[in-house]
This record gives structure tokens, sequence and C-alpha cells, in this order.
């Protein structure tokens, strides 16, 4: 399957129902909200398109894909995920999408999706996904019946089933030293023993409890023995389910959840709160070797500047140069990449390494060590320029280079900076009273 890589031009950034695939079509919109609950919760098969609206290849594609979801509704479920939208990259980095457009099939087992290498006409694509529930039918049939779809889009899941003994059990007596004095993400079910809603979420709870264990703490409480902690925080019906966000927690920090309640989508919930409240990554300064291999060899991607002399900047050029580099770490946390810089010519075989070295200043390169191949800013370093090229970085867009030697280079120990504007060098006045001079040394008065 050829792959789109063309570039993206701003103009072009546009929402899914004004782009390919809107409300009047067959086509299922799919979003990081949805995706679980509709594709991987689901009986049905599934033909699912990751595409860009920018991209050629996806434009010529989507009149057939259309004619294909129109074909097969009611029978096999057409969808499309809009990979431009940022919040949906999470999907697309889950199944590896490294170009536009990538089409996989989600059949009986949701966990392993297939992809799709057929020709991109309307026919093609209903002969596939028809394939697909024929093989579906023929594994019930078999006795297969339906396997479990994955929480969270692929990866979380693993099918098993929850187990209640990792539902943390609340009381009036251990609730403020397991929700109230930790700094964990914490979901707390208050819940009612004859209710009957919470009879039905008991299982779900447990699915979550186990997927999440670990990352977030999923806890129980029976309202109608333990009435302090109930009627803390004022629990009116049954199941409540409250969220006690990550960090110090205050009056501030409970939030009901009002969302589905299965296990995935709350799973999928949480997981998205949990990367809310990872703090943004420090932009430090390459002053030894520990920074480079903390910050690249421990990261999947590290983001490396080389900043212009002080002397050619100041203090204020260069914190504006950080600044941008501080605002994107912000932006890009949950990619959990790192954020390094150095001044130029500070550490020249880092610079030669990543061809940085001579071409002016400032510079930037994204580096992934584990492939030992970076992709450097081809345009300005001011916000939008650096915020494109990371938008093509994170989804694997762009061209790329080997890093030279294959391997990091060495880091030279350097002062860090101190945060002042850089001082010129005074040179030192020569006293020429004390210096000898011979008769003939002396310029005679004709030659002056």
């Amino acid at each position: 399957m050829s792959l789109c890589f063309s570039g993206v031009l701003l103009s072009c950034f546009v929402t899914l129902s004004t782009a390919l695939y809107g409300p009047h079509t067959d086509v299922v919109e799919l979003t990081a909200n949805n995706f679980n609950s509709m594709v991987m919760d689901s009986d049905s098969v599934w033909l699912v398109e990751f595409f860009a609206p920018w991209c050629g290849h996806c434009k010529a594609l989507a009149p057939e894909w259309i004619k294909a979801a129109s074909a097969l509704k009611g029978v096999v479920k057409v969808g499309a995920v809009d990979m431009d939208n940022q919040m949906n990259q999470q999907i697309g980095g889950q199944y590896g999408i490294r170009g536009f457009p990538t089409i996989k099939v989600f059949g009986a087992n949701k966990n392993k999706p297939e992809d799709y290498n057929g020709a991109r006409t309307a026919q093609a694509i209903c002969d596939s996904g028809l394939s697909a529930l024929k093989s579906m039918v023929k594994d019930r049939l078999s006795g297969g019946g339906r396997r479990s779809g994955s929480s969270g889009g692929g990866k979380q899941g693993s099918g098993k089933a929850g187990d209640k003994k990792d539902v943390i059990e609340l009381t009036d007596s251990n609730f403020e030293e397991e929700v109230l004095n930790t700094k964990d993400l914490v979901l707390v079910e208050f819940f009612a023993p004859w209710c009957g809603h919470c009879q039905r979420l008991a299982p779900e709870w447990a699915k979550a409890a186990t997927e999440l264990k670990g990352k977030v703490k999923v806890a129980a409480l029976d309202a109608t023995v333990h009435t302090v902690s109930a009627s803390r925080y004022q629990v009116q019906g049954y199941p409540s389910i409250k969220v006690f966000n990550a960090g110090v927690k205050n009056a501030h920090s409970v939030e009901d959840y009002e969302g589905p309640r299965s296990a995935s989508d709350i799973i999928q919930f949480a997981l998205d709160k949990l990367a809310e409240s990872i703090e943004p990554p420090e932009v430090l300064q390459i002053v030894k070797s520990q920074v480079l291999k903390e910050n690249c060899e421990e990261k999947p991607i590290c983001i490396v500047a080389v900043l212009p002399h002080i002397l050619d900047t100041g203090a204020s050029g260069r914190n504006q140069y950080l600044k941008i580099m501080k605002s994107m770490g912000e932006k890009y946390k949950k990619k959990l990449w790192g954020w390094i810089w150095a001044e130029a010519g500070a550490q020249p075989k880092l610079e030669d390494a990543l061809g940085m070295g001579g071409f002016g200043y400032p510079a930037m390169a994204a580096v992934n060590v584990r492939k030992m191949k970076y992709a450097t800013l081809k345009g300005p370093f001011d916000n939008n320029g650096v915020e494109e090229f990371l938008r093509t970085v994170s989804v694997g867009r762009g061209s790329t280079s080997p890093v030279k030697g294959a391997a990091l280079p060495s880091i030279d120990d350097t002062e860090p900076w101190d945060g002042k504007d850089g001082e010129m060098p005074v040179e030192e006045d020569i006293d020429l009273s004390d210096v000898d001079m011979d008769e003939d040394e002396t310029p005679k008065k004709e030659e002056l």
C-alpha cells in the first residue's frame, strides 16, 4: 500500500465533518472518546481508516470509502479516524500508524486487527469486510464465541476477567489514608448492596481495577454502612462514582464521573485523566553526559536544541527560545519526550552527529535513539515553526537521517548558564613605558 507523506498546509487543517466525511455519509466518525465503546467493545466487524485531511491519497480514497460504507450498512461497520486531531493520535500510536491512509480490519479478535492491503475500490473494500465477517461467523460456529475487545484501544486490554480483589475496599476509617492522603488518581464507587445498577457495575468495576492496577487506584465504599464519607461527598444515589484527581487533594480535587459504565470506558477515562496529570518536562541544558543519557536514551524521542551564543542574543533572546521549548514541552507532555539544549559550540560532537553544525542557530533536532535516526527543524524557530515540526514528528512523518557513527557522541562537561547576559572578554592593555627598545628599533623621524 502506498503511503501519503505530503507536507502539511496550515490552511488544510479542517475537521472531519468538513474535510472528507460528514454526517450525510454512512462513515462513522471515530475519536479517542468513542473508539473503545464503538469498535473494541463491539460484536461487529469494523473497517477503520486512519487518515489526514491534507493527504492526497486519502482524498482519492474518500468517495470509494463512502460507497463501501453505504453498501455494507447494517452488515459491516465502516469508520474513519482523523489523525490530524491531536486527541486521536494516541489511537494511531497504539496501532503503529506511520502513513496515510492506513486501513485496519477489526474482526473477531479486536486485539489483533489485520492490515488491509487490497485495492482501494469500494468493491475490494466490501469484499474484505464480508470476508472478515464470514471468518467471524465460522469462528462462532466452531465454538470460538466472541473474543473480548481491548480496553483502551488495543494496548491495555488483555481479555482477562477482572479480579474483585483489585478493588480497594474503603471504610470511614481508611478513606482518608487510601484516598485523601495519596497523590494517586483515585476512582471511588459509592454503592449500596441492594442496588441493581451497582450489581451490574460490579464486574466492570473489577475489570477496570485489574487493568489499572499500579497506575490508578480503583476503590468502592458501601455507602449504606460508611455513611460519614458518603455524606461528606453528598452521595444521593447509587452507584455514584467520584474522581479524586492526582496530586495533593483539596476541595477542588473531586469531580463526578458521568461517563459510560463499561470497563473499557472507565479505563480510557482514567488513563486520559492520568495523562492530564503528568508534569510538563524540564528543559535542561546539556552540561554533562548524564543529561543526554536520561533525556535521550531513556525516552522515546528527545528534542535537542542548539541555541545561539549568549553574546549573540543576550539573556532575553535566549529566554525567548527556552520559552518556546517549555511551551511545546507542555503541549506534548503526554509523549514523555526529553527536552535538552546546548549553547552553540559548547557540544561540537553532538552538533556534528545530528547535522546541526555550520548551518546557523538556533537549530533543533528530534532524535529516536532506539532507531538512531533524527529529523531536523527546517522552518523557523518560533511557535508556529516548532509546533509544525513536532506535529510531523509525533505522527512519524517527515524525512530522517541516521545519527553519525550510529551512536550518541560523548559530551563535554560545561558550566551551566547563570541566566545572565554574556560579557565580552576584556583585553589587557599593554604599557609600553616599561618596554626597552634598542636604538635601531626606534623609528627615524623621516620614516614616520
